[in-house]
């Protein structure tokens, strides 16, 4: 969580105050290390399909813990969009990708909570962070709060994922969900696995239009989660809240994202993922409409539990909608492919950086997010199930 929006959104204003940057400046290596994950995605998402997420986690844990070292040194720029950019690229394109494909491998039936059980504890960490950070603050300054961020970050991520994480169940003789094995073995690259779930190639995912529609889909939920996360705090700064109050929101947001997560993993075992992500789509609209009149605690407050809800909503979305629609044999090199076609989504906390610093506001930025939430909607009125047989006439080939 170190690398993610809320936790650097605690972070702005003192930088602000100490360094003298703008926050387009400061969102600039928001927009690095999202993009530096994204093209890391490519490889590491068929080294975790081949090799399993141990390694790869822990040593994206590593790099973060010492990134996060190396932030509480920077004076200058280039040296902050360095530090962040290793440590937000670890976190997107090695801890991340790495847990989130290893859950959905172990995982079919009971894909929904187990990959909400995650989510819970990503979400905590949003929630718990920002308050403990304003506390090492208060009581230091923002370099030792990254200091404080690296120990946390070399006990939490690397030595878990160096002793429990593992490749796949069929490795050791087990099946997803626990299923007892029957006369049929579970052979890796069977089109059918014996949980009845049907697994494609990326190759063959790429021949339907569904793949490109939630591809896109996955391109717009960060370039507006990211931007928001990133400046929920200061905005409500700007507003007039006190620090400790506009620090609140982003753990209110995160506190209610966590409590929702669970809930929606065990409803998205019964309900079809799509309509989750149309849902989640409307959350977004229903959430920008709020922030842009929130100038008072209740409402800001109104906003954080709306935002939440669709957060935790996009925990799960964004790694069942490949998962359920492609299955889990190769769904690393899947969820990798489609990593460098969000290079639009660092563009959004960048742009509500700009746009803040040239008119004095986020009014514009949420208006155009706003935009955003519709299109994603639509995208999934459209992302129906594809089928082999569709696949093939799509590719011309009779079925």
């Amino acid at each position: 969580m170190p690398a993610f929006g809320p936790i650097l959104g605690v972070f702005v204003e003192p930088i602000e105050r100490e360094l003298g940057w703008s926050r387009t400046t400061i969102a600039t290596a928001f927009m690095i290390g999202s993009a530096a994950g994204a093209l890391a995605s490519v490889v590491v998402g068929r080294l975790v399909d081949r090799y399993g997420p141990r390694v790869v986690v822990a040593v994206g844990g590593l790099l973060i813990a010492g990134a996060l070292l190396g932030l509480s040194t920077v004076r200058e720029p280039w040296q902050f969009w360095a530090y962040f950019g290793i440590a937000r690229g670890s976190a997107i394109a090695g801890v991340e990708l790495g847990t989130s494909v290893a859950i959905a491998k172990w995982f079919v039936r009971k894909r929904g909570r187990a990959l909400g059980l995650k989510s819970v504890g990503q979400r905590l960490g949003q929630a718990v962070m920002p308050m403990g950070i304003f506390a090492v603050m208060t009581a230091a300054d923002w370099r030792a709060a990254y200091v404080v961020l690296a120990v946390l970050a070399a006990v939490f991520i690397v030595l878990p994922s160096a002793v429990l994480l593992r490749r796949q169940p069929e490795d050791h003789g087990l099946l997803p969900d626990g299923a007892e094995r029957g006369p049929q073995r579970a052979v890796a690259g069977d089109p059918v696995d014996p949980s009845g779930e049907v697994s494609w190639t990326l190759a063959e995912a790429k021949r339907t239009r569904t793949f490109w529609l939630i591809a896109v889909f996955l391109s717009l939920t960060p370039f507006v989660q990211g931007a928001v996360n990133l400046h929920m705090v200061v905005n409500f700064h700007d507003k007039g809240l006190a620090p400790a109050l506009a620090v609140s929101i982003a753990a209110i947001f995160a506190a209610t994202s966590a409590i929702s997560i669970l809930p929606i993993g065990f409803l998205l075992e019964r309900v079809h993922v799509r309509y989750a992500g149309m849902v989640q789509a409307v959350l977004v609209l229903a959430s920008m409409l709020i922030l842009l009149v929130a100038d008072t605690y209740p409402t800001a407050v109104a906003f954080a539990v709306v935002f939440g809800i669709g957060a935790g909503m996009r925990n799960l979305v964004e790694v069942m909608l490949l998962a359920n629609y492609f299955g889990r044999e190769s769904l690393g090199a899947i969820k990798g492919f489609t990593a460098p076609l969000r290079a639009i989504s660092p563009i959004g906390p960048v742009l509500a950086g700009f746009l803040r610093d040239t008119t004095g506001s986020y009014t514009a930025a949420f208006v155009i997010f706003a935009g955003v939430a519709v299109a994603m909607f639509v995208l999934m009125v459209f992302a129906t199930q594809p089928t082999r047989a569709q696949s093939l006439t799509e590719r011309g080939v009779p079925a």
